[in-house]
């Protein structure tokens, strides 16, 4: 798979993980020039419609997640029966691995983590998406200790409708819900449920349930108490052990509600150190995701083991005297009611002890008016529990309620919903002039991502700088909307070929060099007494040299013959003074009058490149034409 190039902008470069449905690689994107992480679906759960049909809905229920705490989705795509999701390539460990080489987390580190997932876990609930996976291999670990929750492999749309097939159980075994091991209705305590057991892991270094097998392990969940963490290490916090015991009881009941109330919790713990309060409302291998049949408790076969015709055969007349007693019972406290004018005691009385049963309806994705009209009709209570914002539901719909539809309860039964308040609207920040590493945390933080991207060469814009944007910036869109930028390349390197300057005149030299995009550099001036004044003698690339535009060419151009100077003028014949003393043997001639050094032969002339430097010259001056 290494070397391979996915969507023709992929390229894969290692290998860095696997799962039990899939297999993680490290990816360079070649558009955005930036790493991934690829996640391709093993090849021989290819031609299973099932797991392909997991393997898409968790890159939908994970692209929809927008937050710092979640990893983010970027593209999904299929070739030649090629599976894949491009995610955000961290850099760090799993907890799990963190973990391992501490052996256990301090009690700061696990608060603080904690919150993260917490975090992390409260906006995958808001959007209607339980984990249903929650385990420290999950969960990464920056290098500056930033959590991103991975994996949604498994996650679902937290309808009022979610129930996992009865025959069967999805997820990690030391870490799943005793609802998730029976197959049971799942939903956002079970999440609560898991990240109690991570948290357990955390701050003792050890799992609560071993087992010899994943049943085993299963049924533990449901049957046996969690040892205390402090049983195992007295330094354990009571406030800590506290918010665990919590998490993980076994009633869902009994747990938090909702990420809220946990974090209200946790925050308290890390801020003011204050203790929690545990209501006592209820008794207390392999980490891959692996399929298990549904467990039932053995406490509950015994129950079933009951002889039924037992409860059949109990005496008439006892069930006759304890009617009767129940009806003067009645008559007596009636009368109280009626003498105190307590009607609505009267009512309550009656509710209490002759309830009806009614079956929850279905209220997801019904406006409110009409959900409490509905729910108040059959006698339950219809209390808003939440009002929150949503890509999927309209403004007023119920998104979310506390029992699943089909579910009977007796009447006065609070029905808890959370009502959407639409999409949520966020301005469109200022993206330009930043650089793209910083946009990408820009739209991240605000649930925004980035739209189509066009790169485009800029003279005055460095590269990977924002030259403009759409929509711009202040504009008010929907929260999930796309940005479409454009991206400088930097300036767009352009080359030339040199042409032969070598024997134009200067002006059609410097006409040249400027129609190739190319720089008038240096100009020197030269006598040649072969070479008229004006040509070009030389260059300073050699003809055909490829060069990028706006580089320099330097010339050197003939001044013409070199003009004699005052000493080297020959004086008359016969103009000796007398006294002078030429000694015979004397070979200069009359008239010769070299200078001390001078070593040119008469009539030497300097061929073109090879005269002197004009600057050298006393008389010789620049020629007029310089530009």
């Amino acid at each position: 798979m290494t070397g391979k190039v996915l969507g023709g902008r992929y390229e894969i470069i290692e290998k860095i993980g696997e799962g039990g449905m899939a297999l993680v690689y490290k990816a360079r994107c070649r558009l955005l020039n930036r790493y991934v992480a690829v996640k391709i679906l093993r090849d021989e759960l290819t031609n299973d419609e099932e797991f392909i049909k997991k393997f898409k809905h968790e890159s939908q229920a994970a692209a929809s997640l927008s937050h710092p705490n979640i990893v983010s989705v970027y593209d999904v795509g299929v070739e030649n029966d090629i599976h894949y999701i491009v995610m955000e390539y961290i850099k760090g460990k799993t907890l799990k691995d963190i973990i391992d080489e501490k052996g256990k987390l301090s009690p700061e580190e696990t608060i603080d983590y904690t919150i993260q997932i917490a975090e992390a876990l409260g906006h995958a609930h808001k959007n209607h998406i339980i984990h249903r996976d929650i385990k420290p291999h999950n969960i990464m670990v920056t290098d500056d200790k930033r959590i991103k929750v991975t994996d949604f492999g498994i996650a679902r749309a937290a309808t009022s409708a979610t129930m996992t097939n009865t025959s069967s159980v999805i997820g990690s075994v030391h870490y799943f819900s005793p609802e998730q091991a029976r197959g049971k209705f799942t939903d956002e305590k079970s999440d609560i449920y898991s990240l109690g057991i991570v948290m357990y892991e955390m701050i003792t270094g050890k799992i609560p349930f071993e087992g010899e097998s994943p049943i085993s392990v299963a049924l533990k969940h449901v049957e046996e108490e969690i040892t205390p963490p402090s049983h195992i290490d007295s330094s354990v916090p009571k406030n800590i052990e506290h918010i665990i015991m919590k998490s993980a009881r076994k009633d869902q009941m009994g747990r938090y509600k909702n990420t809220e109330e946990l974090l209200k919790d946790l925050r308290k713990v890390k801020y003011s150190g204050g203790d929690v309060e545990l209501t006592d409302n209820t008794s207390n291998f392999d980490s891959q995701t692996i399929i298990l049949p549904a467990v039932e408790s053995n406490k509950k076969e015994k129950k079933k083991g009951l002889n039924e015709n037992e409860k059949k055969k109990k005496p008439e007349k006892k069930k006759d005297k304890k009617g009767s007693k129940k009806a003067v019972f009645l008559g007596i406290l009636l009368a109280f009611l009626l003498v105190n004018g307590i009607a609505f005691g009267f009512l309550k009385f009656k509710e209490s002890f002759m309830p009806g049963e009614v079956e929850v309806p279905d209220l997801v994705g019904v406006q409110e008016e009409i959900a409490k009209e509905k729910i108040e009709e059959m006698g339950l209570k219809f209390i808003v529990k939440d009002r929150s914002y949503s890509s999927d539901f309209k403004e007023g719909e119920i998104m979310w309620q506390n029992e699943e539809a089909g579910k009977v309860v007796k009447k006065g039964f609070p029905i808890e919903v959370t009502v959407s308040k639409g999409k949520k609207k966020v301005k469109v920040p200022k993206l330009t002039g930043k650089d793209l590493g910083e946009v990408e945390f820009v739209l991240d933080d605000l649930g925004l991502k980035e739209g189509n991207i066009d790169y485009r060469y800029s003279d005055s814009i460095p590269k990977n700088i924002i030259i403009s944007q759409s929509p711009q910036p202040d504009t008010e869109v929907e929260e999930g909307s796309a940005i479409d930028l454009v991206i400088s390349k930097g300036p767009e390197i352009r080359t030339s070929t040199i042409p032969n300057l070598v024997g134009l005149q200067e002006n059609e030299a410097k006409r040249a060099i400027v129609a190739k995009g190319l720089v008038i550099g240096n100009i020197r001036y030269q006598s040649n007494d072969s070479v008229e004044k004006g040509i070009v003698l030389w260059q300073s690339y050699q003809q055909g040299t490829e060069v990028q535009q706006n580089t320099s060419i330097d010339l050197v151009v003939s001044s013409g013959p070199e003009k004699p100077k005052k000493e080297d003028r020959k004086e008359p014949e016969n103009t000796n003074k007398p006294g002078d003393t030429t000694k015979p043997g004397d070979t200069t001639k009359p008239g010769d009058t070299p200078k001390p050094g001078d070593t040119s032969k008469p009539g030497d002339t300097p061929k073109p490149g090879q005269g002197k430097d004009p600057e050298d010259d006393e008389d010789l001056s620049p020629a007029e034409d310089q530009q």
